[in-house]
């Protein structure tokens, strides 16, 4: 099958760990809509854990390779991004030494695999900058940064290798430049391609009532406010609960609604991952946060939720709660929208470009008090959650469905084999 706006290309991506983050959501929908665009594409990466993945990877859509799932991912709990890039590193050199050339490698995360996947003569090889990573890295101690300081000089100079560097947005593209001093100078200038949703999945839930069996005795009357993201600390999940507080003890002393205290609820659900003590701590942290604010009666927590536990929680609730600050995308928002809820959002970061504030959703500051006063909005009026949710539906078909998101990466490539700058 011939792809549009171009001829078909042997299209390879190169990515650490396919799980279930947003990371590996952008690369599996980069996968699936060129492959649906008649393009040959495989998938190389380090893990690929069938009981954890996305499953348009095991579905058949297109081959997932995996090589280096034996080499250690930290030593000691040590030397993770060390770990990172040798494993990294690894694929990179079995792609070359295994496979036949590819026209154009999707690389993400891990720039230092850009001088190996070049190898090969007459490959492209694009890099897609979710965030610069040395930013994401501690820099505590001056042994962190005798430690840090080599592989920020790889990053950096690796990035530079690539034939096209993409990010996720104008947020992230200035951060890129501002931190990349050396490829600024050069005149490197990152293109933004928007990560994409598959709109059409929450069809179904919309359609019909949510089934929430996997929660039992989970009460069919009241409103729900739902938070959904990984269990660590840079999503700042303990802000959803501090505001739900606030609103609860807002409720209670108002007369200006009939809701109870007894009919409004917080949903914690998200990415859980058991190997990560981080991931253990933070979720023992906020069900004491729960404790503390009195309301852990009202606050469920749902980590590891599937797909269709997760369509069923957006199918179910209010609104939902973003609360990440300065987050370089973020994915959530736009499922949110995609199943027609508002979302209430930090006023920073990715949300200001995705999230239309006072008609897709509210953009708050990171304040319990900011994000009850919008979470108040909308429980005092659902209509006016029936309203933004279908303006939201419509912002994310225009601008952020997977298929407009294909066609402009599609687009991109077929200009980069082209030699079209």
């Amino acid at each position: 099958m011939a792809d549009r706006g171009g001829k078909k290309l042997r299209i390879a991506l190169c990515h650490p760990d396919l799980g279930i983050g947003g990371a590996e959501r952008l690369a599996v929908d980069a996968a699936v809509e060129l492959a649906a665009l008649g393009h040959d594409v495989h998938i190389f990466t380090a893990h690929h854990d069938r009981k954890r993945c996305f499953e348009e990877t095991i579905d058949g859509t297109f081959p997932v390779t995996v090589y280096g799932d034996f080499l250690p991912r930290h030593i000691f709990n040590r030397l993770h991004a060390v770990c990172a890039y040798i494993r990294c590193i690894y694929v990179a050199i079995c792609m070359f030494f295994l496979w036949d050339k590819f026209d154009v490698v999707f690389a993400d995360q891990v720039s230092a695999v850009i001088p190996v996947l070049k190898w090969k003569r007459g490959s492209k090889v694009l890099f897609y900058c979710h965030f610069p990573d040395l930013l994401l890295a501690q820099h505590t101690t001056r042994l962190r940064r005798l430690y840090r300081a080599p592989l920020n000089w790889v990053e950096e100079t690796t990035t530079g290798k690539a034939d096209c560097v993409l990010v996720n947005s104008e947020f992230t593209a200035s951060t890129f430049s501002s931190t990349f001093t050396r490829l600024q100078a050069r005149g490197l200038r990152p293109a933004v391609l928007y990560p994409a949703v598959n709109v059409n999945q929450f069809d179904t839930s919309l359609d019909n009532p949510p089934d929430l069996a996997f929660l039992p005795g989970f009460p069919a009357d009241g409103h729900t406010f739902l938070s959904i993201n990984r269990f660590e600390r840079k999503k700042n999940i303990a802000l959803a609960i501090s505001a739900f507080a606030t609103l609860v003890r807002q409720q209670e002393n108002s007369q200006l609604t009939s809701v109870s205290r007894q009919l409004v609820r917080l949903i914690v659900a998200g990415g859980y991952d058991q190997r990560l003590a981080e991931n253990r701590e933070y979720l023992q942290e906020l069900k004491t946060l729960a404790v503390e604010e009195g309301v852990a009666e009202q606050v469920i927590f749902l980590p590891s939720c599937s797909t269709s536990q997760r369509n069923a929680l957006l199918a179910a609730c209010i609104c939902v709660l973003y609360t990440p600050m300065n987050e370089h995308f973020g994915i959530v928002p736009l499922e949110a929208m995609a199943a027609q809820r508002p979302v209430v959002a930090c006023n920073s970061g990715g949300p200001k470009e995705s999230v239309q504030h006072a008609k897709t959703g509210y953009l708050c500051e990171p304040t319990p008090g900011s994000f009850a006063s919008a979470m108040a909005l909308i429980l005092q009026d659902p209509s006016r959650a029936e309203i933004m949710g279908k303006n939201a539906r419509k912002h994310v078909e225009e601008n952020f469905s997977r298929q407009v998101f294909g066609e402009r990466l599609n687009s991109i490539i077929q200009d980069l084999v082209k030699g079209i700058s």
